[in-house]
């Protein structure tokens, strides 16, 4: 017992001393590291914006490669909420969707860069641009409304694609 409390106290005179002696050279602004947002003066020069190619719509595949691969393109987003949303989203509405609706929602989730502007947008926490305001953001605005109160706390198994359509 004596061997841990000499080690315990041997490490906090250790981090005391250390602080000491680096808390001079931390006050100096050359050492300080600024994150995004920090500081007021901050040019951000230093940001690099990666160029995304415009989104095209697709006209050479058929209406069940283009209702598989909007599946598929609901279910993998780039964030937690989206994946639920629109794979919920997806499981009700696009057996019944028409041509034209799947383009507006392949539009809707493919032209975005940001996948929270889509959750903004379907929670209406922010207005979407006059481009995704049509049929389709109706519907997803309506889903997430969930008025029916279902828990929806993952995305769907995959077993409905294998049951009969309605």
């Amino acid at each position: 017992m004596a061997v841990s409390t000499v080690f315990s106290i041997s490490s906090q005179m250790l981090a005391l001393s250390r602080h000491s002696l680096l808390s001079p050279l931390l006050s100096m602004t050359s050492f300080r590291r600024f994150y995004r947002g920090d500081s007021p003066t901050d040019s951000q020069k230093d940001m690099i914006e990666i160029p995304l190619p415009p989104w095209q719509e697709r006209t050479d595949e058929s209406i069940e490669t283009k209702r598989a691969r909007l599946l598929y393109e609901s279910r993998k987003r780039g964030m937690l909420e989206n994946c639920i949303l629109l794979s919920l989203f997806a499981k009700e509405h696009l057996q019944h969707m028409t041509e034209k609706q799947l383009n507006l929602y392949d539009r809707l989730i493919n032209e975005p860069s940001n996948d929270w502007d889509i959750y903004y947008w379907a929670t209406e926490a922010k207005p979407a641009p006059e481009i995704f305001e049509n049929e389709v953001m109706a519907l997803l605005r309506d889903f997430a409304k969930n008025k029916n109160k279902e828990q929806r706390l993952r995305a769907p198994d995959l077993e409905y694609l294998f049951e009969k359509p309605r």
